[in-house]
């Protein structure tokens, strides 16, 4: 590593993929975790952007997938945060071609940059203490080494990467070389771990120098490398996002840092970092770090309880009333309820659910019955097998549907609140409450919300096929023509 330096501004890059499976049904795959608010008022997504909004750090950027990309810009925002650019990844790739083309890109502006590679649906209850490993963290990297945060172990996890700690480094307190990563254990050896008391949980979380990580990784994946920097050369600007080039991105290796650089290079470090940190991984975690109430239970929504200990209960609208239960997992949404025990293993077991209905070709692993678009959002009512499907749509103040036809369906619209302008072929006119209006198949037309509130409607469609790819748009102001 490099002589002692004092370490500059720091640039966070957020990760925001995810399949949306372990927190199921609540999170799906088109809505995954970090877009819900598990712990606030806001969501996974927003905590992590409000915990580097300091004067330590630049703006933001975010590297997340296609389909996320208009919920991810509205959840920002929210809360007012202007992320210095949003990265659009064509495929998922994991993590190190994420470092690899935040590194690029960052250090086309500033080769020292110092960047910091967050998840984006973690949770950390003492911000004092993760900006302050970050200080430390930030020290180490200016200096060279690759830094990775690392979790003091409290219990025999075997859900969590291990780091074993090396000797201290000389000119950072706090910081200590990695002696060893080692993997997911069996429970007897996260045990042996626990007792040893030098071994951290790996959180997945990095400090590095853009320069560092692209020297590191262009000696060990250089393809890696050259994919990513052809997908940014060949990419483009679309609204407010930057996508990759896909044809080469899709080239790329799927590895995670870890693997890809961590594991092998001579400069990774670790800063041990006791900042209330959790991966929330499984409702049983997500159990752990809420709040009870006197039963022990964690309840959210609607609920009514008796003789019930130990238990997390959620539903997002009906009525869940439980009797005589103890360490039990109760999830309702509209659509799935989910019933587990609280045991850490069998939850894990959410996955084998998931793919299970994959398998089948259900709907529910990869979407609610919400559903949510730039423009507001649409909830499935009833039908959708029967040539009839009935939605409660919103659409947002400013918000407009694309121009489009439908070469399969006809719709039937009435307006329950609000203004709308309505385009039916060559037509234009306007909706309020109670009015209603009826779209052909094959006919061009477009719903925009030109009131002060958001504008609901009820949209009953007809057809032999009601797939939300029979769809043709003419013009977008959105950009998905």
């Amino acid at each position: 590593m490099a002589e002692k330096q004092e370490a500059g501004r720091i640039y966070p890059v957020i990760l925001s993929g995810g399949s949306g499976t372990r927190l199921w049904p609540l999170s799906r795959r088109a809505y995954p975790k970090q877009l819900l608010p598990l712990q606030s008022s806001h969501s996974l997504l927003q905590e992590t952007a409000r915990r580097v909004g300091g004067d330590d750090f630049a703006p933001l950027t975010v590297i997340c997938g296609e389909e996320h990309r208009f919920l991810i810009a509205e959840q920002f925002r929210e809360i007012g945060v202007s992320p210095r650019q949003i990265v659009l990844e064509p495929v998922a790739r994991s993590t190190a071609p994420a470092a690899a083309v935040a590194s690029l890109m960052l250090a086309e502006e500033d080769p020292e940059a110092l960047i910091l590679l967050l998840a984006s649906d973690h949770v950390i209850t003492r911000p004092d203490a993760f900006l302050a490993s970050v200080r430390t963290a930030a020290r180490a990297a200016a200096a060279g080494a690759l830094v990775t945060f690392g979790i003091p172990a409290t219990a025999p996890e075997t859900g969590y990467g291990y780091i074993r700690r090396g000797e201290a480094l000389p000119d950072v307190e706090g910081a200590f070389e990695v002696g060893q990563f080692v993997e997911k254990p069996n429970r007897e050896t996260a045990e042996g771990y626990l007792e040893d008391g030098g071994y951290d949980w790996n959180s997945g979380t990095f400090l590095f120098s853009a320069k560092s990580m692209l020297e590191e990784m262009t000696r060990l994946k250089p393809d890696v490398v050259r994919a990513c920097r052809n997908a940014i050369g060949d990419g483009r600007r679309d609204l407010d996002f930057f996508r990759l080039n896909e044809a080469s991105f899709k080239t790329c290796e799927s590895i995670s840092v870890d693997y890809a650089v961590m594991e092998k290079t001579d400069r990774a470090a670790v800063v041990p970092a006791d900042m209330g940190w959790s991966d929330v991984g499984t409702w049983s975690t997500l159990w752990d770090m809420s709040k009870k109430n006197e039963d022990n239970n964690v309840c959210c929504g609607d609920i009514l309880t008796h003789n019930v200990k130990n238990s997390y209960i959620r539903t997002d609208g009906r009525l869940v009333a439980a009797l005589g239960l103890d360490s039990v997992v109760v999830v309702a949404t509209d659509d799935v309820i989910l019933v587990s025990n609280r045991d850490a293993d069998v939850a894990q077991d959410v996955r084998a659910i998931v793919e299970a209905l994959e398998n089948k070709g259900r709907k529910e692993p990869f979407e609610h019955t919400t559903g949510y678009r730039p423009w507001g959002h649409s909830r499935r009512i009833d039908g959708g097998q029967e040539g009839f499907q009935v939605r409660r749509v919103t659409i947002k103040r400013g918000g407009s549907l694309s121009l489009q036809r439908h070469s399969k369906r006809a719709e039937h619209w009435v307006v329950v609140s609000g203004m709308a302008k309505v385009t039916r072929g060559d037509e234009i006119f306007f909706l309020r409450s109670d009015e209603s209006a009826f779209i052909p198949r094959d006919t061009l037309h477009r719903l925009e919300n030109i009131g002060s509130e958001p504008l609901e409607i009820i949209e009953i469609q007809t057809g032999d096929y009601l797939g939300e790819d029979d769809v043709e748009r003419l013009q977008d102001a959105y950009g998905r023509t």
